[in-house]
């Protein structure tokens, strides 16, 4: 769980409608422009996209994990992510070396974060509880 997060990206208009598109299922979305900088939340930004500052070196890899209230939204997520162009690291499957039901698939963003969305809850025919 996060207060809020920021990235920088190299695009921001690409990063933006990515992620757009990808929070959607999880029920979060865009809900404030300030410039080049986007901020995405359901009722208040808690995750931030700004502008790589030119001249600031490569983009370093982030891992942001958003967390999804059931098993289908993170599907959703995944299938939106895909969608939209992102690299698959981990397609949606339970990780049990995290503990039993944890339920999360892994994508690469536009700039090449890792992007994953998480489910906590037991459930499904797959949750061997």
């Amino acid at each position: 769980m996060f207060d809020h997060i920021s990235i920088q990206v190299e695009d921001t208009a690409a990063s933006a409608a990515f992620y757009d598109a990808v929070l959607a299922p999880l029920g979060a979305g865009r809900v404030l422009d300030v410039g080049e900088v986007v901020g995405y939340g359901t009722t208040a930004p808690s995750f931030w996209l700004g502008p790589a500052s030119p001249g600031g070196g490569e983009a370093r890899e982030v891992h942001i994990a958003f967390a999804a209230a059931d098993r289908a939204s993170v599907d959703a997520f995944h299938e939106a992510a895909l969608k939209a162009g992102a690299g698959v690291l981990h397609a949606p499957r339970l990780w049990p070396e995290y503990h039993p039901s944890y339920y999360g698939a892994f994508v690469r963003d536009p700039d090449g974060n890792n992007v994953e969305a998480v489910c906590h809850r037991p459930g499904g025919p797959d949750d061997p509880r």
